[in-house]
């Protein structure tokens, strides 16, 4: 079949960026990886009796192409009538939005959690890349939400987000920065006492919170953050206050979150997690965190009996020690001692699942 004519697309200065760089990344010294947005949305159509392929040539055939240079696009059609046309996507790239979960005072050892949305587009079409300033130039994290668990100073830092859509080779633009500041947990300007002092409670128990101050400031006050992600001062809408000791008398799930003590100049404890579970099992385990060389006991409590449940322990999905005791001691702790722990009956069910 013989050639038709040639359409010549361009043959003038480029005025544009690069058009084709090279990637310095790539193994192949001199492949052509990206092409400008002004060439690379071009599409050529031939309309003849048979199937036709166009065969599109670039001149000179340099391996990269600066601002003022000029190239020919040469786009040639075996035979027939042919038609071609020029398309340029001028539409921007959406830009995502970083939200950092709590967005408040940050402590050592808490859990914080950065989720990447791009407005008006259904996360399941894009695939995320998460970046930390003065870090690797590769991602931190390929996960829409980014999970810290548990943060510490060297987490704190600039964050942005970029997205990638899972059907075409376009990119979002990258997110505006957000800062995350890790405050060290030692020595705060007061504690926060809890009573009874474990993580996990019944709903309708009752609990005590007080903040111990270490100074001689005034005007404390015991704040929460819930896991539905309110943030407030304890009050008659879930509890009453007397001096600086807050009570619950009758928990409930919704209780389940975060608690500190916080001063009317701004100072804060450091904040203490709080589980409630209508279940009939809990782990009593301490509610601060513990030293390294200290002994750790854990209990699996049934809410119908006040004895000692015999059940197995378990930490990080991992069976740590049978139905022989109610009661598990590990002694030395170490920082290889972190993790998840649960306890679990048979017949009873498990209890919810604290970070030690």
């Amino acid at each position: 079949m013989a050639t038709g004519p040639a359409v010549f697309l361009l043959a003038a200065p480029v005025s544009v960026p690069t058009v084709m760089s090279r990637d310095s990344s790539s193994s192949k010294n001199g492949d052509l990886t990206s092409i400008n947005p002004l060439l690379s949305s071009l599409f050529h159509s031939g309309q003849t009796q048979g199937k036709l392929k166009p065969s599109l040539t670039l001149h000179p055939k340099w391996t990269q192409i600066f601002s003022g240079e000029t190239v020919t696009l040469t786009c040639e059609i075996p035979g027939g009538e042919i038609s071609y046309v020029y398309w340029r996507n001028d539409q921007e790239s959406p830009k995502p939005v970083v939200i950092l979960q709590p967005d408040k005072q940050t402590f050592s050892g808490e859990t914080v959690t950065l989720r990447c949305e791009i407005q008006g587009e259904r996360d399941t079409d894009w695939k995320y890349s998460w970046y930390k300033k003065s870090s690797s130039l590769s991602p931190v994290s390929k996960d829409q939400e980014y999970r810290i668990s548990p943060v510490s100073e060297s987490h704190s830092g600039e964050y942005t987000c970029r997205g990638k859509h899972r059907r075409g080779s376009h990119n979002s633009e990258m997110s505006e920065a957000v800062i995350l500041t890790v405050s060290s947990a030692l020595s705060p300007p007061a504690s926060l006492i809890i009573s009874p002092n474990t993580t996990q409670h019944f709903t309708s128990d009752s609990l005590s919170l007080s903040c111990e101050v270490q100074s001689n400031s005034t005007g404390w006050t015991v704040r929460r953050y819930t896991d539905n992600g309110e943030v407030s001062d304890c009050s008659s809408d879930w509890g009453s206050i007397t001096g600086s000791t807050c009570s619950i008398s009758s928990l409930q799930s919704s209780d389940s979150g975060a608690y500190w003590c916080q001063s009317d100049s701004g100072g804060n404890s450091n904040p203490l997690n709080i589980t409630v579970t209508n279940g009939d099992v809990i782990l009593e385990s301490p509610i601060h965190p513990v030293t390294e060389g200290d002994t750790l006991i854990l209990r699996c409590r049934y809410r119908y009996d006040s004895s000692e449940l015999r059940a197995d322990f378990y930490k990080d999905d991992l069976v740590l020690q049978n139905q022989t005791t109610g009661e598990m001691t590990i002694p030395n702790v170490s920082k290889s001692d972190e993790g998840l722990y649960w306890c679990k009956h048979p017949e009873r069910g498990e209890s919810p699942k604290s970070w030690i």
